[in-house]
């Protein structure tokens, strides 16, 4: 188990650093668990070529099973459906429109909470890492790959501390590379691998964002609207 989640960043931040080369990285950590993890991954790694940043994205879940993604939003104006699941469970498309406006609205209170002003940054040609807390289903995560790989990043590296096992296989399939520090049979949930597991606050996320502040910035990209689908 993990003492709580900076213990877990710094866990995988030391096996991270061991296997990915020298080139320049931007961590986006999923708030706001995700956050002290990625914080920590970023302070392992060569502060001079590594930015740390926020990335958030909404899952768009199914009414009455909304652990059943059928699409995501996230930051930079991205749309991300997956249509099969729109046709099988047969959702109109007021009916999505409606769930959509809801999570934008979180999404941009969070945007506003935490950004401060800043803009998003540039993710294309970079290699990206994705931080979170821990996979159960990991649905989000997923759809946050996907929204990541419209900007065109080089390549999508998804790191966390703790993972099921069927999460952890389909990831890589999404993913260019996967660093989980622990699978453990059975999962049962993510918190059930930490001693301390409180949620953590938009103040701690804000916090730790103005915390890390790498001499050479990204240069921010302008936001932009696209569209894929995931059959």
């Amino acid at each position: 188990m993990f003492h709580d989640r900076i213990d877990a960043g710094r866990v995988l931040g030391r096996l991270v650093k061991s296997s990915v080369t020298d080139e320049p990285l931007i961590v986006l950590a999923l708030p706001r668990g995700g956050v002290p993890v990625g914080f920590e991954v970023a302070e392992s790694l060569d502060s001079a070529t590594t930015a740390f940043d926020i990335f958030l994205v909404r899952k768009l879940g199914v009414p009455g099973h909304e652990e059943l993604a059928f699409g995501a939003i996230a930051t930079g104006g991205i749309r991300v459906l997956n249509h099969s699941v729109i046709e099988h469970e047969g959702l109109s498309p007021e009916t999505i429109d409606h769930i959509e406006r809801q999570e934008q609205t979180e999404l941009e209170r969070r945007e506003h909470a935490y950004r401060e002003g800043r803009p998003p940054l540039d993710l294309h040609d970079r290699a990206v890492v994705l931080v979170d807390d821990g996979l159960a289903t990991g649905a989000t995560m997923m759809a946050a790959v996907q929204a990541v790989r419209l900007q065109g990043p080089r390549r999508v590296i998804v790191a966390v501390p703790v993972a099921s096992r069927e999460a952890r296989k389909e990831m890589r399939a999404f993913a260019n590379e996967v660093f989980c520090a622990r699978v453990p049979h059975p999962f049962h949930s993510v918190g059930c691998w930490y001693t301390d597991f409180d949620q953590v606050t938009d103040r701690q996320v804000r916090d730790l964002l103005r915390r890390f502040s790498p001499p050479n910035p990204v240069p921010s990209s302008t936001p932009h609207t696209a569209l894929r689908t995931n059959d």
